[in-house]
């Protein structure tokens, strides 16, 4: 399973060509994918056409959607944060925590176009799905 970040989405929907948009069309056919709840509000909340929203609302919902947070996991993102705040880098987004913490914890590759991920590969061992 893969989960793809609301930065990849967002490309993607955007008609975008990327590297990670690439990646997302093969995943598409090739295996599951999945999202968090948190990312698919971040992604449905910017379409300004209700037909673009409809659209996309029934592409995401097919897909397997996780709840992100819990106690424990509230937990755990808290202590990600602060073991990386430790070595100087600052995250800047909780919700890419969140994701990343839920990721590391789960098992699960992310695909993502956001740098601030980039931490969590080097120092938690985030698989990147790139």
């Amino acid at each position: 399973m893969v989960l793809v970040d609301s930065s990849v989405w967002i490309a993607y929907f955007n008609g975008a060509t990327t590297q990670e948009t690439e990646r997302l069309d093969a995943l598409l056919s090739q295996e599951p994918v999945g999202l968090g709840d948190l990312i698919l509000t971040e992604v449905l909340q910017g379409f300004r056409l209700d037909k673009d929203y409809r659209t996309a609302k029934k592409l995401l919902t097919s897909l397997t959607i996780y709840d992100l947070l819990g106690q424990d996991l509230a937990i755990r993102a808290a202590e990600n944060y602060r073991m990386l705040r430790k070595r100087g880098i600052t995250v800047r987004k909780t919700t890419d925590v969140i994701i990343a913490t839920f990721c590391i914890q789960h098992n699960l590759r992310l695909l993502h176009a956001d740098k601030d991920f980039l931490p969590f590969v080097e120092h938690l061992n985030l698989q990147r799905a790139l």
